[in-house]
């Protein structure tokens, strides 16, 4: 080997950070040579540092660890796929899947109401991502639920026909085995319970009553979207009993009296129906029944716009007997569905059964709520005060401004219309409770089972006195006199 290779063969030798001097030497000439300095040799060294730092790489150095990118980082990573450009194709006939959430966001922003204008536009995205996502045929802005931890922003939805979650079936309990090979002595034999558990009043298929619409939830928009599971009649009313924070976290356990089945997801499934349920209108005569629906005798759950109408005035909307407003969603019933079911169905067995022995129970009537389009001025009232307040979203709109109304049976929920117009929207954005007026008291736990049955025959005796045992063994002296006297007699 020359000089000049075993030369070069040093100048190549890799250092600590990868790189070699002639490689480094070779852009430091470049470098020279393409900007030509009026004194190279002055700024040889300046030239020699700036292509060092040029080629720095901070994910490789080992004088100091990096540490972890904040939240707010990546937060703002996740983020910036929601600014993605898109095609604007010419749809105007096609009704839009995300309605205009930013209109509907600026005139809820007049009455102070809402989340600010940057975040309803991030959650604009979102909802376009979601409809991207999922095969829906619209989807709208629900609302938001604060959490300890993690807030809950809230999307609701509906399916194309035809392409609707199929629900999971459920596995059965498998009967639990029974020893038949032991024999134990009746003595030993533990009592059974003879508690029989009400039937479990079945949930409403998806479509149909409170499940009539599928929700989605997430922390902040672009971090991912979370189909809710639908919500059962028990779940809905446990949830009445109870008062939880939520915490952010849906597969938080709900640890309360009496029990709750599921998670904290299923908990603000049960919430959101209600709140749904009983806030969610609209102006009086926007909507109307089919006349070609034959079902006129039951309860109608469906109802059509009324292409007639032309919107309320603003007196009629600021009207302080509601009678401007109507609910356009079906009453929740005490047993947690739309359309009551009897919860003990009997079969022809069943009925024979019945007749051969007599029993007292009588039938359970069926639940009844008021109508669907049931104008709010039937509501009822909330200690002594109106269950909505309305009013001017801004004073300074003047005829432009819209009409706000606030629930006051559940705090955070607000509804707005035109007038003279037929747009509205509703909104949600609290806590996720119920207002009342006095202090919550928890359902206290029912008295403990006693351990047997009192009765006479098992009730512990009082003990005599001894005077009473004086007397006893008198008595016992004497009939033993009596028998040695007839014994010698014999």
């Amino acid at each position: 080997m020359t000089d000049f290779e075993s030369a070069k063969a040093f100048l190549l030798q890799a250092g600590s950070g990868g790189r070699n001097v002639y490689d480094h030497l070779s852009e430091v000439i470049t470098r020279l040579l393409d900007d030509r300095p009026a004194d190279a040799v002055a700024v040889l060294e300046d030239v020699s540092h700036t292509v060092k730092a040029s080629q720095f790489d901070p994910k490789t150095d080992t004088i100091k660890d990096q540490p972890a990118p904040a939240g707010a980082v990546q937060l703002a990573e996740t983020q910036a796929k929601l600014y993605q450009p898109e095609d604007v194709e010419d749809e105007d006939d096609a009704e839009p899947v995300v309605p205009n959430v930013l209109e509907s966001g600026s005139r809820f922003a007049e009455a102070g109401v809402g989340v600010g204008a940057e975040e309803t536009f991030r959650i604009y995205l979102a909802l376009k991502q979601l409809a991207a996502e999922q095969p829906l045929e619209n989807v709208r802005f629900w609302g938001k639920i604060f959490g300890l931890h993690n807030d809950y922003i809230v999307a609701e939805a509906k399916y194309r026909e035809g392409e609707e979650p199929q629900p999971e079936d459920e596995p059965e309990p498998e009967p639990a085995a029974e020893d038949e090979d032991e024999e134990t002595d009746p003595a030993d034999q533990l009592p059974q319970s003879q508690h029989k558990a009400p039937k479990p009043v079945p949930a409403e298929d998806y479509g149909t009553g409170a499940n009539k619409k599928a929700y989605f939830v997430c922390s902040e928009p672009g971090s991912g979207w979370t189909l809710l599971p639908n919500v059962s009649p028990a779940q809905i009313a446990v949830s009445r009993q109870i008062k939880k924070f939520f915490t952010g976290n849906l597969d938080t356990p709900v640890v309360s009296y009496p029990p709750f089945e599921g998670t904290e997801a299923s908990l603000l499934r049960a919430q959101i129906a209600r709140i749904t349920a009983a806030t969610h209108v609209s102006p009086l005569g926007l909507y109307t029944f089919d006349e070609e629906d034959e079902d006129e005798d039951e309860d109608r759950d469906t109802y059509i716009e009324d292409e007639e109408f032309e919107g309320k005035t603003r007196g009629e909307l600021l009207d302080p007997e509601l009678s401007g407003w109507a609910h356009h969603v079906q009453y929740l019933l005490p047993q947690g569905r739309c359309k009551w079911v009897n919860p003990n169905p009997k079969d022809d067995e069943d009925e024979e059964e019945d007749e051969d022995e007599d029993e007292e129970d009588e039938e359970e009537e069926p639940e009844t709520g008021p109508p669907l389009l049931q104008p709010l001025q039937n509501d009822a009232e909330l200690d002594g005060q109106p269950a909505w307040t309305p009013r001017v979203a801004s004073q300074f709109a003047g005829r432009f401004s819209s009409v706000v109304i606030a629930s006051n049976r559940w705090p955070g929920a607000y509804a707005y219309a035109l007038p003279n117009s037929k747009e509205y929207d509703n909104v949600y954005v609290g806590w996720g409770h119920k207002f009342t007026s006095e202090a919550f008291n928890p359902v206290l736990p029912p008295a403990p089972q006693a351990q047997f049955p009192t009765s006479e025959e098992v009730a512990e005796g009082a003990d005599p006195t001894r005077e009473e045992e004086e007397e006893f063994e008198a008595a016992q002296a004497e009939a033993e006199e009596d028998d040695d006297d007839e014994e010698d007699e014999d």
